[in-house]
Order: structure tokens, then C-alpha cells, then sequence
């Protein structure tokens, strides 16, 4: 049976903004959501939800504001460096035991650091290995700015000065990554809840992304990328996201924020 939300209310505004965004907000923590929701419509002038709503159907910068405020894009290059230097010296020479190439997946990519910083560390280190990276986003206008590939000097607080020399040229708009690194990344729009994954990844990097999910939904989402790992793939968390009590998977921790799917 449906049920007929009040308007005003915070489930109305859930179950109005889904058919406009394809983002449905049941998977993330109310109490959380709700206050940036409330926060950026205070920000705004907006009092109630329906005036809100309206807002958002009749400017569209308005609804790309919001819309990237709601799915919180924020990345650097090389973010968390231990962790790369883990991944570089640890982790992808374990997957690269035996095999000429690797599948590598950036979920949530953001504005495209993540999935550069990664061909950017097979093209400098593992030039042997033939590799792809596939990046997916819910945010389309994220995905505009990663496929231009140009960044502010802030992107690269994490980065070592000799990569960024090497990998991108300094323009007046600000740094454009090189052909070779762009050439390596594929972009694609994706919702990691409603859609389907493709499979075989023998890395997937989902990173700061799941911040606000239900556990309900975090653990539907893990259920999602262990299928789409190889045994033996590895799955790379951000810096908050432990996966306690989701033994059942089938992941194991191999080094802080890397968990292996069982089998070879």
C-alpha cells in the first residue's frame, strides 16, 4: 500500500525529489541528510520544502548547487598519501602476481582525482602492466569537470611535486592533466545503489563515499562490489570506512582500508 507523504515533511521531500533526481535519499541517514538539506535551504532563503522543490524545477543552477552539495564532492589527488604508498608498494603488486593486465574501478569518482591518481601510479610504476580504469559518478557535472581534467593548486596539497610535474601542464585555467593519463580513464554515470555493475575488477576504490548511508545501504553496496571482483580482488575503503561485521561477504583485510575477496 502507498503511503501519501505530507508535502511539508522530510519523507514528502524524499519521495518528490527521486523521480527529479534518480537519487533516492531512503538510503541515506535521515537525521544527517536532512540537516545539509536544511542547511542549504536556509542558506538560500528557502523555508519550506515545497518552495524548495519548485526552486529547484525552475533553475537549474540552483539544482546543480544542491545536487552537489547532497553527494559531498570533495577529493584530492593522492588523498590519504600512506594509503597510496601502501597501494603502490603493497597492494598492486600482489594483484599483479602472474597477470599482464588489471581492471581498476573508481567508484564515486568525484571530479576525477581518484581515477587519475590511479593510472597516474600504473603509468609511473607498473608500466608493464597493461591496465584500464573505469570512473562512475551519480553527479553529471563532476563528471564534466573530470573529462576537461583541469584542477586548482589546492587538488594537489597531497601530491609529490615530481607527479605533478610529470602529469599534468600548468595553464592559466590551472593544471590540465596530460593525454596519456586522460587516454587511460573511461567516465561513465552511474548510480552505485539502483544500477547494475559490470564484473571481473580486480581493484574497485570506493572512497568517502558512503559517509551517509544506511548501513541497510552500505551493506547492500558491498554486497555489490565483492560480486564484481574477481577472487582475489581487492576493495579500497576511505579513511572512515571500517567493513566491521560484513565477514559474511566474503572480504578479508589485507592492510588497513584494503579488503581481499576470498579466493584466487
Amino acid at each position: 500500500m502507498l503511503r501519501n507523504f505530507d508535502p511539508n515533511s522530510y519523507e514528502g521531500f524524499v519521495k518528490a525529489f527521486l523521480p527529479k533526481s534518480g537519487l533516492d535519499l531512503n538510503f541515506y541517514k535521515q537525521n544527517q541528510m536532512q540537516r545539509r538539506i536544511l542547511s542549504f535551504m536556509n542558506s538560500h532563503g528557502y523555508k519550506t520544502y515545497p518552495e524548495f522543490l519548485k526552486a529547484l524545477d525552475l533553475d537549474r543552477q540552483l539544482y546543480d548547487s544542491f545536487f552537489k552539495h547532497l553527494t559531498i564532492n570533495v577529493s584530492q589527488f593522492f588523498r590519504d598519501f600512506n594509503q597510496w604508498k601502501t597501494l603502490r608498494e603493497t597492494i598492486i603488486p600482489k594483484l599483479v602476481q602472474g597477470k599482464t593486465s588489471l581492471k581498476l574501478w573508481s567508484a564515486g569518482c568525484s571530479s576525477g582525482q581518484e581515477p587519475y591518481s590511479l593510472a597516474i601510479t600504473m603509468l609511473e610504476y607498473f608500466q608493464a602492466i597493461r591496465f584500464t580504469v573505469l570512473a562512475t559518478d551519480i553527479d553529471a557535472n563532476v563528471l564534466h569537470q573530470a573529462k576537461d581534467g583541469i584542477y586548482k593548486h589546492q587538488d594537489f596539497a597531497s601530491t609529490p611535486p615530481e607527479l605533478l610535474k610529470k602529469y599534468f601542464t600548468q595553464t592559466e585555467k590551472g593544471y590540465q592533466i596530460n593525454d596519456n593519463v586522460k587516454r587511460a580513464v573511461t567516465f561513465h554515470s552511474q548510480n552505485l545503489l539502483t544500477d547494475r555493475f559490470d564484473t571481473g575488477f580486480d581493484f574497485i576504490a570506493c572512497r568517502n563515499v558512503v559517509i551517509y548511508f544506511t548501513e541497510e545501504a552500505k551493506e547492500l553496496l558491498y554486497k555489490k562490489f565483492t560480486e564484481s571482483l574477481r577472487p582475489g580482488g581487492i576493495l579500497f575503503t576511505g579513511s572512515t570506512e571500517h567493513l566491521f561485521g560484513l565477514n559474511h561477504l566474503g572480504l578479508q583485510p589485507v592492510s588497513s582500508f584494503f579488503y581481499q575477496k576470498h579466493g584466487k
